[in-house]
């Protein structure tokens, strides 16, 4: 099956496969020319969000109300976008997925004056989000957070350490979880709009990755936050955030087949050009088979991801157990397929920045990132035995 051939496919509607093509064509255009891009991520994020406002792509991550595309999010055109940014840059994946992280929360629980005041801003590209859940001792085990969030009159108090936070350190504002202590727990957290430049927030550790892209260790030590920026209600910490992640689990799903159908492109061309023992590689049948498991991985997880987004899009509701199988399917596959393509490289294959020793750097984060591929196994089970409890 073509690259495209897959829009054929019962899950989308007109618009979605002219979105697609009209990605396509502006990601040719504007990222490829930095794609494999090293140097000065930070800068290199910075412009890509704003090109992505300017070019109207953020209108995707805000509802109507405000300059949005859609009445809320449409999580299939969420996926065609990642999967397209994905195929050529990773980092301009990031800098539009972060966009819709660090914005979703505000959408979804936000009082009509926080999203007056951020959601413009993000769709336009002038505001940097970031989210920022994950703690030095733990990002799996979301109920066990440690930072602290306690009420002070008309600001709250932020005390702790977050980690692995992307975007951290250009980020305008992070959407931060703490521990306000309604309940023991899950039932125990709160999340907040913390914009940059609050004092008490500071850039603890900047952290260097095996491919690369603005990440940072923030440190909070007395940050007082107008109590206005509770999202939702205290003690709503992890509804929202697993709320957040029900809609964007699928994404990096769709942004781990960007990278596989990348792979095969690249397994593809290489194959039928490079030659040993008087003929080209795609002409020995172990090749053939290879790249035909590539491919069949490469529909089953695609099947997995728009599955999931049809089914948020079409049915409502929660999406749990199918972004979770889209996730940890989707980013599992797409690990086999670009470790196929370096072998099929061979020699080259390991080279620094040719394109499949790229993707076998990028593809390694997104099996960890928003839950990793355990958990996405414990989630599903979860839900297979309350389903049939």
């Amino acid at each position: 099956m073509s690259e495209r051939s897959f829009l054929a496919w019962p899950f989308f509607e007109d618009h979605h496969r002219a979105l697609a093509a009209e990605i396509a064509a502006w990601t040719a255009a504007t990222i490829a020319p930095h794609e494999g891009a090293e140097e000065d991520v930070d800068g290199l994020t910075r412009r890509f969000v704003a090109a992505l406002g300017e070019a109207g792509w953020l209108r995707y991550v805000v509802p109507a109300e405000f300059g949005g595309a859609h009445a809320g999010l449409d999580l299939r055109s969420l996926c065609l976008i990642r999967e397209s940014l994905a195929r050529v840059s990773a980092l301009a994946d990031t800098a539009f997925a972060m966009q819709g992280l660090g914005s979703a929360p505000i959408a979804l629980f936000g009082t009509p004056a926080l999203k007056e005041r951020y959601l413009p801003l993000v769709r336009a590209g002038r505001q940097i989000a970031a989210f920022a859940l994950s703690e030095p001792e733990g990002g799996s085990d979301v109920a066990g957070l440690r930072m602290t969030a306690r009420r002070a009159g008309e600001h709250y108090v932020l005390d702790g350490r977050k980690t692995w936070i992307s975007n951290g350190g250009i980020a305008d504002h992070y959407i931060v979880f703490a521990r306000t202590g309604e309940a023991p727990g899950a039932k125990g957290l709160s999340a907040f709009i913390v914009d940059a430049e609050t004092p008490g927030l500071a850039i603890a550790e900047r952290i260097g990755v095996i491919a690369p892209h603005p990440l940072a260790t923030l440190a909070f030590e007395g940050c007082r936050v107008p109590a206005d920026r509770l999202l939702g209600r205290p003690g709503d910490g992890f509804k929202i955030a697993m709320a957040t992640l029900d809609i964007f689990r699928a994404t990096v799903g769709a942004a781990a087949l960007g990278f596989a159908r990348r792979a095969l492109e690249e397994a593809l061309a290489r194959s039928r050009k490079r030659e040993a023992f008087g003929k080209t590689l795609a002409e020995f049948q172990a090749t053939q088979l290879r790249l035909a498991e590539m491919a069949t991985e490469i529909d089953a997880a695609a099947l997995l991801v728009y599955r999931a987004a049809w089914a948020k899009d079409r049915l409502g509701g929660r999406v749990t157990r199918e972004a979770a199988m889209a996730k940890l399917y989707a980013t599992e596959a797409a690990q086999r397929v670009i470790d196929a393509a370096v072998q099929l490289w061979g020699g080259m294959g390991v080279v620094r920045g040719v394109p499949v020793e790229r993707l076998y750097r990028e593809i390694r984060a997104l099996r960890i990132y928003e839950g990793t591929t355990e958990i996405q196994k414990l989630v599903i089970a979860a839900q297979l035995l309350s389903a049939t409890a």
